[in-house]
């Protein structure tokens, strides 16, 4: 473990699994009765509240992670999978999530002044208002530069302004069964009311990976994207992934493929993956930390719980 960070600070208000709201509707909903939760969960990882495999890793250095194996439905390590946390940048997951299944990915998109208009000290792609660039473009420029901007772009399109967007994400993570989260923005900028779980991250990138196209766009370490200014002038952007794994920076233990992930980092979030693997065995895996004290030990538990407990 490197040296370059506290341990971090006992996390309160654990939630339920499934919220009394959530399993009402579900039942309401499909008139099944007591079984539908076995049937809402039947292709899913389910685990129980208590903490698992930690005993082998330097668990210390975040708040929350989990490791889930799609193949086997299995969660072999389990941390505070089911505490409120801030997902920073994470949140992006879901904004492409929800930019695949509502948008054209060859619509033009205009570029707002509040889209534009984000603090110099945050991740953006550099947009400026009035650019016109295809929702394409802007999702590459959301999962790989981390864009802030492109995802206020992203969110307007869909909806008309960012607290619409933030409905759909709340009423979507509620369909998914992730009950824990609330989103209100879609890039995840701190906000004491923006908070999120592994264990709903987990279901939430679990059905984005079941999109093809995002698929590609996670797997991708370099992109170019080409849209015009407001005044119609070409515009050239080269981005490459945040993903130390794909930029080739970081080494996955032997045995394990990484296909591809987002990143997330705010002071109030700490340093935050998401990730896709594979094993040797070609089963996927979905690997997450919250709230790493520092990059370099976000990267050291990440390849702990993949080594002991991904093959």
């Amino acid at each position: 473990m490197s040296g370059c960070g506290n341990k971090a600070a006992e996390i309160k208000n654990p939630y339920p699994v499934y919220s009394t709201a959530v399993t009402d509707s579900l039942i309401a909903a499909s008139g099944e009765g007591s079984n539908v939760l076995s049937y809402f969960a039947t292709n899913l990882c389910v685990g129980g509240l208590e903490n698992t495999g930690l005993e082998n890793t330097d668990e210390q250095v975040c708040e929350g992670a989990g490791l889930f194996n799609t193949a086997t439905h299995e969660i072999p390590y389990a941390k505070n999978i089911y505490e409120q946390l801030y997902p920073a940048s994470t949140t992006k997951i879901l904004t492409c999530y929800l930019a695949l299944q509502y948008g054209n990915l060859d619509d033009v998109v205009t570029v707002s002044q509040d889209a534009a208009n984000m603090a110099s000290d945050s991740s953006v792609c550099g947009l400026k208002a009035g650019d016109q660039i295809t929702l394409r473009d802007l999702l590459y420029g959301l999962m790989m530069r981390s864009g802030n901007d492109a995802a206020v772009a992203i969110a307007e399109y869909i909806s008309g302004d960012t607290d619409t967007f933030a409905g759909l994400m709340n009423t979507t993570a509620a369909s998914l069964g992730a009950t824990g989260s609330h989103f209100v923005n879609p890039n995840g900028l701190p906000d004491d009311n923006h908070y999120t779980t592994v264990y709903d991250l987990y279901l939430i990138f679990n059905a984005a990976i079941q999109n093809e196209t995002f698929l590609e766009i996670l797997k991708t370490t370099d992109y170019t994207a080409n849209y015009t200014d407001a005044a119609g002038t070409p515009v050239s952007q080269e981005w490459t992934s945040t993903n130390k794994y794909l930029a080739g920076t970081e080494t996955a233990p032997d045995g394990i493929t990484v296909l591809g992930g987002k990143t997330g980092t705010t002071g109030e979030a700490g340093y935050c993956l998401v990730l896709l693997s594979q094993n040797a065995s070609g089963q996927n895996l979905i690997s997450i930390v919250l709230k790493a004290d520092c990059r370099d030990n976000l990267y050291l538990l990440m390849n702990e719980m993949l080594r002991q407990y991904g093959n």
